[in-house]
Formats: structure tokens, C-alpha cells, sequence
């Protein structure tokens, strides 16, 4: 649709006067067309609506709208009417507002020729283009501002007349009410839709926040991100893979996915969950067996997919991918990448705060085993090494004596000596690791060391313990693990009172009831400031072994107030030895 031959003197849109004399079943074929278009809020559907009715309104063969780009420089679309798809194959490239069709980006004003060939600014029609003379064009003006043009050509029986131009013009009026409509009616349809997603991401991000807030166990962290993950996007698989040096390493999987992925790894430089975790960039995957690096989707055999970053503080720690979307439609949409890049941001600080707590654990664990070896090697050298030392100096001294008395009373004096350094190795081994711990449990265990630790240090110390149902057996006990925990505690408590508290008075009391065991240590010391040191008396040790137990520790103190060390810890059991039947199921189940 290119060309100009003679026509009318242009007229503006508002130049343009209702025509006394148009036919009545025209006029009122505009007013049903006006009450149709304006009800049509599709906008594809509604331009194709306003095609079929500009060619029955004037008897063309041909109709087209041209859509302007945001500058209003050119066609960005152009949708037309009675070309079939054969045809329009072979015209090629759509119009972009050259010739003919430009005067009207140029000028938006009616224009209606005889012969559109014969215009100055025709630049003709590409090989295979139907004939086209008449021609009638007309702008869409929305606000008052040209949203595009109606173009139509080839009337049957000849030009296009004022008539004709006159019920484009009303139609493009109608037109431009209806499109106004239509756009309004799909900008709200689709900020709608996004606050709806971004409404969805919220509560994921919640979900996952409430989930999250009292779990430090990162196990436990990423298995309740890709169950909320794969629920929110709705996938068939969802895959984490953490970052390990140059290489990603599957973490945790959800839904349709062998738990035997797990560990597997891939390099960040062959891969493009490699890329994402690299860049930062998220990725959909639409056909993975088209893609050559989609190494973890095929992997769990995914058709789609959608990976996205788990960034934390500037560093990407992993990768959160989903697989083949549940619905009709396997793909994901870029609103499922929103939904999930969102949720990825949460779910990062929950993996990045769960890192740095295993690390602090894992620092605060071996200072408290530095400390502990300090510990150990103070009491060695200042009691048996400082004994020994006596010892060699006392016989070194009596076997350079010619003096047979002399020598045999520094042979006594060497064997009492002896004596009492193997005491005091024997207390310090007793302190590591008492045998009764192990043989008879932590009630004989924490009654020995009460009983040493007084006599001992002359403090009066009282132990009061309430431990187990009456099951009939002469001792009740509890898993080894919780066994050393209760000991250490009151060891440690112990120690500090007796040596940093000056305390004449201890109570010890371990009473175990509603399936948890309430332990404390109350001494009548100098009392200390529990917010300025925690760090010191070997409260850090006593801190991680209750943590590790999963139980709780409270330190109540107060300069000149004396200290409670309380710690509530959950009761666990030993467990039970396998039996025959045992042994042979599990040999059958390895079978």
C-alpha cells in the first residue's frame, strides 16, 4: 500500500463534519459497530474487528492497520485484511511506513487517492503484491496523539468517495475509544497479574522466612527450600547445588528426582548452572536437549528448566533449579522466574546465615578443644611434671653420696613420691575420662567427682539427683552422648566455682522430668558479670556441649552474688543392641 494520484484537499480528523448524506443503513451499521468495538477488550481481537468493518463499510478489498513505534518515527506492526498467508509469504517484509504510507506518520490527516501508483512518494509494490489503485487512508487518534493509521485500497466499482471517508473517520473514532479501552483494560489485567506474582513471592518469602527462623540445622534449611520452591512454581523436580570451589555439588533434591544425585558435581566453567551461579544471571532453559552445557538438567532427565541464583551479601553460595513445570504447559514463564529469583534472595540468607553459624560452631568447638588442651597441660606441668622433676633431683642428689643411709632414705622419699604422682596422673586420667562414666554411668560418674572435688578443695558440696522412672534396674541410663554432656557441665561448673568463686557452698541438683533433664550448679562465690565473660571459666565449652545436645544453657550471676550454671537438656536412651532378627534383616536388606 504505496502510492498518490489526484484526491480531495485533506482535511484534519476534527475538520471532518458527520455527512448529511450518508445512507441510513450506513449510519447505523457505524452506530452497532461503535456499541461492538467499544465492548471488545482484546486489543488483537478488536483490531481485527475494526478490518472487517472498514471493508464493509466501503466495499474495499483490502484493509490494514500500521501500529507507530514509541517515537512515532514508524510502523513497529502491521496487521492487515484480505491477503491470504500465500500471498503475504511471498510479499516478504511488512511495510514500515515508507511512500505513501508515511505521509500519513508525517501528516496525519485523511488521505484518499484515485490511483495510489501515481503519488509523488510512491515507491511502488515488491514482487507478488496484489494490484492495489484506490486508496484511503485515515489516522487513529487516541488523547491527541496519532496511535496509527487505517489504511485501505482497491474499493469494488471504483475511488473511494467523500462518503466513504467520512465512515472511515467515524469508524477510526470509534476505533480509537475502543483501543483507549483495550489498553487500559490489558495494563491493568497485567499489573493485576504482576502484583498477584509479586503478592505470591511475598508470602513464599514469608513462608519461608517463618519456616526458617528458628532453624539453624543447614540440612534441614535447604530440604525446606526446594519443597517451598518446587511448590511455588509448581515443578516436577527441584534441584540445590551448592557452591564448593570451582565446582557446584547437588545438596538436596525435591520431587521427581533419584536421591542419588546427591553429590554429584559439575564445573562452573562447563556448565550453565555454572554460568548462573558465575554471573548471577538466571536462566530458562525451553529444550534441554537442544542446549549442550545443560549439564544438571539432563542429569535428572528435565525437558525445561529455570535456574536461578542463591546470592548472599555479594556471593553467589549455590543454584536453585526447577524442572518441567506440572502444568499442560512444561515451560516456565518469566513470571515464574520472578517468583523464584525472589524466593532465591530469601532462601539465600537463610543458607548464608545457616554457613556462618556451622562456621562460628565449628570455630567456637576448637577453641574450646585449645582451651581444653591448655587446660590439661597447665595441670601436667604444674603438678606431676614439677613431682617428676623433685623426684630426679632428690636421686640424682643421693647417688652421688657414698653415704649407704643417706641413699636408702632417698629411696623412700622417691617411693612416696612416686605415690603421689601416680595419684595425681590417676585424678588427672579420671578428670578425661572417668572408667565409672562409661562402666556405670553419669549418676556413679558425677557422685565420684563430687565426693573428689570435696575433699579435694575442703568446700562443702551437696549433689541431688532425681534421674529415670523406677524401672527396676539399679542404674538408669542414658545415651552416651548426654551422659558426657551431664558430666562435663557439673565438671566445669565445678572447677569454676571451686577456683575462680572462692565458693564455700555447692549445690548440684539433676532431676530428669517431662522427657528433658534440668541440671544446675549453684555456688555461693564472688559471682561475676555473665555479659562481660562469657568467654572465660570454660563457659564456651560448656556452651557448645549444650548446644550440641540441642538444649539450653542460662548462666545467672552477679558480682558478689555467687553463679547457677541451669542447663535443660532432651533425654535420649541407648540404643538398643541388635538382635538375631536384627543382624538378619539387615544382611537381607544389603543383599
Amino acid at each position: 500500500m504505496s502510492g498518490g494520484s489526484r484526491g480531495s484537499p485533506r482535511k484534519r480528523p476534527d475538520e471532518v463534519e458527520s455527512p448529511s448524506g450518508m445512507d441510513e443503513q450506513r449510519l447505523w451499521r457505524l452506530i452497532n459497530v461503535g456499541k461492538t468495538v467499544v465492548a471488545e477488550l482484546d486489543l488483537d481481537r478488536l483490531l481485527g474487528r475494526i478490518l472487517d468493518e472498514a471493508l464493509e463499510l466501503t466495499g474495499a478489498r483490502y484493509a490494514a492497520i500500521g501500529v507507530l513505534d514509541g517515537e512515532r518515527k514508524e510502523l513497529e506492526r502491521f496487521l492487515t485484511s484480505g491477503i491470504d498467508r500465500e500471498t503475504r509469504a511471498v510479499i516478504g517484509e511488512l511495510p514500515r511506513g515508507r511512500g505513501v504510507l508515511g505521509v500519513l506518520i508525517s501528516d496525519p490527516r485523511p488521505l484518499r487517492l484515485e490511483d495510489v501508483g501515481m503519488h509523488p512518494r510512491s515507491y511502488g509494490f515488491p514482487v507478488g503484491h496484489p494490484e492495489m489503485r484506490s486508496f484511503l487512508g485515515v489516522p487513529v487518534v487516541i488523547d491527541g496523539v496519532t496511535w496509527g493509521n487505517l489504511y485501505l485500497t482497491e474499493k469494488v466499482g471504483g475511488p473511494f468517495d467523500e462518503e466513504d471517508e467520512h465512515a472511515v473517520c467515524i469508524l477510526a473514532e470509534w476505533a480509537a475509544v475502543a483501543i483507549d479501552n483495550a489498553r487500559r483494560f490489558t495494563g491493568m489485567t497485567e499489573r493485576r497479574a504482576d502484583l498477584e506474582t509479586a503478592v505470591r513471592g511475598f508470602q513464599a518469602s514469608m513462608e519461608i522466612a517463618q519456616a526458617l527462623g528458628g532453624e539453624t540445622s543447614l540440612d534441614r534449611i535447604l530440604e525446606l527450600i526446594v519443597k517451598r520452591g518446587r511448590a511455588l512454581v509448581g515443578a516436577g523436580k527441584m534441584v540445590l547445588a551448592l557452591v564448593d570451589g570451582d565446582e557446584l555439588e547437588v545438596s538436596t533434591v525435591a520431587g521427581d528426582v533419584s536421591p542419588s544425585i546427591i553429590g554429584f558435581r559439575c564445573a562452573l566453567q562447563d556448565s550453565i548452572a555454572g554460568y548462573v551461579a558465575r554471573t548471577g544471571n538466571p536462566q530458562r532453559l525451553q529444550n534441554v536437549s537442544d542446549l549442550m552445557r545443560a549439564v544438571l538438567a539432563e542429569r535428572v532427565g528435565a525437558r525445561t528448566g529455570l535456574d536461578v541464583p542463591l546470592t548472599f551479601r555479594g556471593r553467589t553460595l549455590g543454584v536453585l533449579a526447577a524442572y518441567d513445570r506440572v502444568d499442560d504447559d512444561p515451560e516456565f514463564t518469566a513470571d515464574d522466574e520472578r517468583l523464584l529469583v525472589g524466593f532465591a534472595a530469601s532462601a539465600a540468607t537463610a543458607v548464608g546465615t545457616a554457613q556462618a553459624m556451622a562456621g562460628e560452631s565449628l570455630r567456637r568447638a576448637l577453641e574450646a578443644s585449645e582451651a581444653e588442651r591448655r587446660r590439661w597441660a597447665r595441670e601436667l606441668h604444674d603438678a606431676t611434671l614439677q613431682d617428676l622433676g623433685a623426684l630426679r633431683i632428690l636421686l640424682s642428689s643421693a647417688r652421688r653420696s657414698d653415704d649407704p643411709e643417706r641413699l636408702r632414705a632417698a629411696v623412700d622419699d622417691a617411693v612416696d613420691q612416686l605415690a603421689e604422682a601416680v595419684t595425681g596422673l590417676r585424678e588427672i586420667i579420671t578428670d578425661l575420662r572417668p572408667a565409672a562414666l562409661d562402666e556405670l554411668g553419669a549418676e556413679a560418674a558425677l557422685r565420684t567427682l563430687v565426693e573428689r572435688a570435696q575433699s579435694r578443695s575442703g568446700v562443702d558440696v551437696r549433689l541431688q539427683i532425681e534421674m529415670g522412672p523406677d524401672t527396676g534396674r539399679q542404674t538408669v541410663r542414658h545415651a552416651p552422648e548426654l551422659e558426657e554432656t551431664m558430666y562435663r557441665v557439673v565438671q566445669e561448673a565445678l572447677a569454676n566455682a571451686v577456683k575462680h568463686a572462692g565458693a564455700e557452698r555447692i549445690e548440684v541438683t539433676l532431676v530428669e522430668r517431662n522427657g528433658r533433664i534440668e541440671l544446675a550448679v549453684a555456688d555461693d562465690g564472688r559471682g561475676f558479670d555473665p555479659a562481660n565473660r562469657t568467654e572465660g571459666f570454660g563457659l564456651l565449652g560448656i556452651a557448645e556441649r549444650v548446644e550440641l545436645a540441642d538444649g539450653r544453657l542460662d548462666i545467672d550471676s552477679m558480682p558478689g552474688h555467687g553463679t547457677t550454671v541451669r542447663a535443660t537438656l532432651p533425654v535420649t536412651r541407648p540404643r538398643r543392641p541388635a538382635d538375631d532378627a536384627d543382624v538378619v534383616a539387615i544382611g537381607r536388606r544389603r543383599r
